[in-house]
């Protein structure tokens, strides 16, 4: 890394933040990546990715993240692997901490998604994108005609048991301790209730996910002291979205109440030549293809911006 000022720098390597690149660097924009962990984000670990256009027959996580880093690529993006710790506004320009060095650039694009919270048990991170999964609009159809167990009770775990009827024969639900849902969705959830599509199973504390020869068998969880097992073909986690914003503090950059970023219309932030995109944005709905469209979008606000700067 280098201290000269940088014309952008993106903070994230998923779908999101490689579209942006894809349009910066093909507008020659001098355009630098900065992910901790995987190219790809959360895309990259997804066994398939069937709802993304394009893909008729569907396309694996991995493959789809490598076809966009190497679009960028062709372009001039460069990709390099750090953690951001800090950002400000400083001097007219922003300085992002990265790995412990500073990067100045005069316009920074925050696109490092949000995470599933998980519920840390034997057998979820095992088999993650191949059995266990958080986004059923993404993966619910891979379950049509099968069993399935829910883990949540708040409003995503209860819209998305809903949504997963469209699919599967039988859904257990397991609520580690009431619904706490609306009385909208709880009403709404009642009809399914009351054909047998779902099953409300509360006080149970989900202990463990297990699997046979590859794929998901069962479900252990503890009610009122005992030991229950649930038989499922798959299982559905819901208990949140932890947005990767942690970096933030003490930034200025304005929050919502859950941690996401606010932006106005142009995906700019409240701070100067700060914009962010994808699933780390407040109002985002948490699908590549809208994460993409951000991406391309975020990347015309900065190269306005910079046009503006420059004159």
């Amino acid at each position: 890394m280098t201290e000269d000022i940088k014309d952008v720098i993106v903070i994230g390597a998923g779908p999101s933040a490689l579209t942006a690149a894809i349009y910066t660097t093909r507008e020659d924009i001098d355009t630098t990546l900065y992910e901790k962990s995987v190219i790809g984000g959360m895309a990259a670990i997804t066994d398939k990715v069937d709802n993304y256009p394009g893909f008729p027959e569907g396309v694996e996580g991995m493959r789809l993240a490598e076809l966009l880093q190497s679009q960028s690529e062709r372009f001039g993006t460069k990709i390099e692997f750090g953690e951001a710790t800090a950002l400000r506004h400083e001097d007219g320009f922003n300085v992002a901490t990265i790995d412990g060095q500073e990067v100045r650039a005069k316009a920074v694009l925050i696109a490092t998604g949000s995470d599933y919270h998980k519920i840390g048990v034997p057998g979820e991170a095992e088999y993650y994108g191949r059995g266990v999964h958080y986004c059923a609009t993404c993966d619910g159809a891979f379950y049509r005609d099968k069993r399935l167990v829910v883990v949540g009770g708040g409003n995503s775990a209860i819209q998305e048991a809903i949504f997963l009827t469209r699919f599967a024969t039988h859904i257990d639900l397991l609520v580690r301790s009431t619904v706490k849902a609306s009385e909208i969705l709880q009403k709404d959830m009642q009809q399914y209730v009351d054909s047998g599509q779902i099953t409300v199973h509360l006080a149970a504390t989900t202990k463990e996910i297990v699997a046979e020869g590859g794929s998901i068998k069962e479900v252990v969880a503890e009610r009122d002291g005992q030991e229950v097992r649930y038989e499922t073909d798959g299982v559905f986690v819901f208990v949140g979205l932890k947005p990767n914003t942690e970096f933030l503090d003490g930034s200025g950059v304005e929050l919502d109440q859950y941690g996401l970023i606010k932006t106005d219309q142009h995906l700019a932030t409240n701070l100067p030549g700060v914009f962010a995109s994808g699933d780390v944005r407040s109002g985002a709905t948490m699908q590549i293809a809208s994460a993409v469209g951000e991406g391309a979008q975020a990347a015309l606000s900065i190269r306005e911006y910079l046009d503006n700067i420059k004159g």
